[in-house]
């Protein structure tokens, strides 16, 4: 960690020098042309955290009930199975889920969810712009799909150390079955269940190709989204973008 965070400051030295490390941050232009290069890295922060909480809003309450009615409610041959599928899910490559999503899931947002949506609250700054397919909230259901299997995966394992005393305890003070979930499973899993759900976020704000392929890749000002619809870019799409090929200079790079 101490050489990587080394050889991060090192390379970005030319950028702190010329920019300053606040500019650098709150800064909203992007230009890599060589001699007048400016570059501001506020824009891809912001479509970082978006993208990221719309992904954690959707999956953390979908993985835990997951987990929970596999370990508590489906403790048959299905719920193995069920369990197995969790898993193949959680291994599937990034980038499929990305070419879905630009080829196939993009399509069904843009005509059954975002133009309902603006079309009925298109008066509100959160759903104004028109839709296209290609915005925050495409890439933030298709990380949240893709954070799911991972967080599902370390809940259930969570769950299922719960010592069974301590479920028969709450059964045998009356408590019904999802009154045992509330009063013996959560609370005592908690720590586990954030471990799961920091562990998707840190796969969500990580993520590289699947946000670059339907985040729509604005550049400076117009990445900072205005509105669930709006285009933007991450930090890692912003790399992805531009690394190597586009890089023409030691400070771009």
């Amino acid at each position: 960690m101490v050489a990587l965070a080394y050889f991060c400051f090192k390379r970005r030295f030319h950028t702190y020098f010329q920019e300053g490390c606040f500019n650098f941050v709150i800064g909203t232009d992007w230009n890599a042309v060589e001699g007048r290069e400016s570059f501001g890295a506020l824009p891809y922060i912001i479509g970082t955290l978006v993208s990221s909480t719309i992904a954690m809003a959707i999956a953390v309450p979908i993985s835990v009930g997951i987990a929970i009615f596999i370990t508590e409610m489906m403790k048959n041959k299905f719920g193995t199975i069920l369990s197995f599928v969790v898993e193949l899910l959680a291994a599937v490559p990034s980038i499929i889920y990305g070419l879905w999503g630009l080829f196939v899931f993009r399509f069904w947002i843009r005509d059954y969810v975002e133009e309902p949506l603006h079309n009925t609250f298109g008066g509100f700054p959160l759903f104004a712009q028109a839709p296209f397919g290609l915005d925050v909230f495409t890439a933030g259901i298709i990380l949240a799909i893709m954070i799911i299997p991972i967080i599902t995966a370390v809940s259930r394992e969570v769950i299922k150390a719960i010592p069974h005393s301590q479920k028969e305890a709450a059964y045998a003070l009356g408590a019904t079955r999802w009154e045992m979930v509330k009063t013996a499973i959560l609370p005592a899993s908690k720590t586990g269940l954030m471990g799961a759900t920091f562990l998707g976020l840190g796969r969500a704000i990580g993520e590289t190709m699947l946000v670059t392929l339907v985040i729509g890749n604005a550049i400076g000002l117009a990445a900072i989204p205005t509105s669930l619809f709006s285009q933007s870019q991450t930090l890692s799409s912003i790399i992805a973008n531009e690394f190597l090929n586009e890089a023409s200079n030691d400070l771009h790079l």
